[in-house]
């Protein structure tokens, strides 16, 4: 049983997902920490600017390296791009309001309380998105246009 759940755990698809994931996360918090330097764009644009950079990321490193999804044909794409997109932006908006929620409750505590709050509203973003990507989006089907 604990043989089973290793393979189920520990396998190309979610080891890749998870660095993917991370990586994506980088692109998330660099930009963020970027849209907020010197503090001229507001929370709210910021997190709404590096969740639009980290998507874009992500369809592209999910569709290519975690679930190996090479159709490139339109009519397939239109679909799965905007599968991808109404998913994301279900839990972007989820994490949004999470995150400017959290800020503005824990007060003026500062850039660190922001990373904070970035974080735990990441690992909650992470898991959305595994499930949202491994069972709607980009599922293995037989008989569709993969």
């Amino acid at each position: 049983m604990l043989q089973k759940l290793k393979e189920k755990c520990f396998n190309y698809e979610t080891i890749s997902y998870i660095i993917c994931g991370v990586l994506t996360t980088a692109v998330d918090f660099v930009s963020y920490t970027i849209f907020r330097r010197g503090d001229v764009i507001s929370v709210e644009l910021a997190q709404g600017l590096s969740w639009v950079a980290a998507v874009l990321f992500a369809y592209v490193v999910n569709k290519l390296i975690v679930f190996r999804n090479f159709n490139l044909r339109p009519r397939y794409l239109a679909k799965e791009i905007s599968a991808f997109v109404a998913a994301r932006a279900f839990s972007g908006v989820l994490t949004w309001v999470m995150m400017v929620g959290m800020v503005r409750l824990g007060g003026n505590r500062g850039f660190l309380y922001e990373m904070f709050c970035k974080a735990v509203v990441s690992a909650v973003n992470l898991v959305l998105n595994y499930i949202f990507s491994k069972l709607w989006i980009f599922k293995k089907t037989t008989g569709e246009e993969r």
